[in-house]
């Protein structure tokens, strides 16, 4: 079963910058999705940014232009690299990936997760 553990959350003021490191234990598919979710205060988890194997990544409107997410195969790892961060950025971070057919749903739609991190916490005050 896949493992992914998150770190590199913290607290931030406006305006500044934090990694996401995401590594994964037992991951050996060839085609996958993996994401990074978050879920504020009292709110409902959303998606934030999505990565393929093929590299291609989306973004959530709220972050486009602020949020970069990235990989590195070698160490089996995935990082959100946030900038510009505002207040309402801050929420409980989860990493999520999953083994992806070519016929489902691309990962950044309809797409179903089944590996979840236990989360970080990321807070941004101004």
């Amino acid at each position: 079963q896949v493992h992914l553990e998150e770190s590199g959350g913290g607290s931030v003021q406006s305006g500044g910058s934090l990694r996401l490191s995401c590594k994964a234990s037992r991951f050996t598919y060839r085609t996958y999705c993996m994401a990074w979710f978050r879920q504020p205060p009292g709110k409902e988890r959303e998606r934030v940014a999505t990565l393929d194997n093929a590299a291609t990544a989306t973004y959530a409107e709220a972050v486009n232009g602020r949020f970069t997410i990235s990989q590195d195969n070698a160490k089996n790892e995935v990082y959100l690299q946030m900038d510009s961060l505002k207040p309402e950025d801050t929420a409980m971070y989860y990493c999520a990936a999953s083994s992806r057919h070519p016929a489902q749903n691309p990962c950044g739609g309809d797409f179903e997760y089944h590996n979840w991190g236990q989360g970080a916490q990321v807070t941004v005050f101004s």
